[in-house]
């Protein structure tokens, strides 16, 4: 019974089957080139400026700015253009201002605070500002007592 042909012919298609798997694994672990495809050119307008980016106003930060639930001030005296602000913090005595950073986000202008003195240990204010009512929103984390407060800070008027 001859079901394949003879062991000649068996013997050629074994050899044939191996060259063509050997290929396949061969060319499978050639990396292909990537293909680039150029695509137009932009043509020159001759305006190099960037676009303009909204800058939101960090001298409204500046002030003194007192907690409404009385006897704490907040001091921002400057802001530089990447928002590092000069800080001083009152209770009525002043307590150190480790750093005060203002933000943006979007058109809302923020401020964080960290307060590192004796009893103050990495107090942090984390503040937003409502220009509506001329104030800082937002909370105060007591680190030593793990705890955080709503507070509201409202402008003090030119003396």
């Amino acid at each position: 019974m001859k079901f394949f042909g003879s062991a000649r012919t068996l013997f050629g298609w074994g050899i044939r089957l191996r060259v063509a798997v050997a290929g396949l694994f061969l060319t499978g672990c050639t990396p292909e080139k990537p293909t680039v495809v150029a695509g137009p050119t932009p043509k020159a307008t001759g305006d190099t400026t960037a676009p303009a980016v909204a800058r939101v106003d960090f001298g409204k930060a500046k002030g003194r700015w007192a907690r409404t639930d009385g006897g704490y001030v907040l001091a921002i005296n400057a802001v530089d253009a990447d928002g590092r602000a000069e800080a001083a913090y009152f209770n009525p005595n002043p307590i150190k201002v480790a750093w005060c950073k203002i933000s943006s986000e979007g058109a809302v202008l923020k401020a964080k605070a960290e307060l590192r003195d004796v009893n103050y240990p990495g107090c942090l204010y984390t503040l937003s500002y409502v220009p509506a009512t001329d104030r800082w929103v937002g909370t105060y984390f007591q680190a030593q007592q793990q705890q955080t407060y709503d507070v509201e800070f409202a402008r003090e008027s030119a003396r």
